[in-house]
């Protein structure tokens, strides 16, 4: 007899600055609901940010989506990365932190802290991001995040005091 597996709890960034950003964030929601094993709970709102990376970049979209899910960490990370193929991403021969028509990170998994060749949960960047922590605080605000158990809106409070002119809005699509 198989032993039943038990949903995980995940949170999903979701980002775009190039061509259609609205329509490239509502299809990757929207490719997110047909995961196997997967439902959606939560979209925060999507919001417009300053580039974060080299060269002149667009602004971006970002928001964060919360799932339950029974996909292992790895199948998980490679759906993502498949949606964003699909989206026109092709993260090998794109540059780090460039331009991109979407960009889907696995944020979190429960309380679980994961160090892996290609997947690092939580997210290694997700502490110092005024746009992962801003929607993630919105639709999880007391999260607790592995392994020191602050809350998304904790961290978004000490962000926010040691940042200034930060340029985040929400934006409707």
């Amino acid at each position: 007899m198989k032993t039943p597996i038990t949903p995980t709890d995940c949170f999903i960034a979701l980002g775009s600055n190039l061509g259609d950003r609205h329509a490239h964030i509502r299809a990757a929601v929207e490719s997110l609901t047909q995961l196997p094993g997967t439902e959606l709970i939560r979209v925060s709102t999507i919001i417009e940010t300053e580039p974060v990376g080299p060269g002149e970049q667009d602004r971006y979209l970002n928001g964060v989506a919360r799932m339950r899910t029974t996909l292992s960490p790895q199948e998980l990370l490679r759906h993502l990365l498949r949606i964003e193929l699909e989206r026109g991403r092709d993260r090998a021969n794109s540059p780090r932190w460039g331009s991109r028509t979407l960009d889907l990170d696995l944020l979190l998994l429960d309380d679980r802290v994961i160090d892996e060749h290609g997947l690092t949960v939580p997210h290694p960047r997700l502490r110092e991001r005024l746009f992962v922590l801003e929607p993630l605080a919105e639709i999880a605000p007391d999260w607790r995040l592995p392994p020191d158990g602050r809350t998304p809106r904790d961290l978004l409070d000490l962000l926010r005091r040691g940042t200034t002119g930060a340029s985040v809005r929400p934006t409707n699509g």
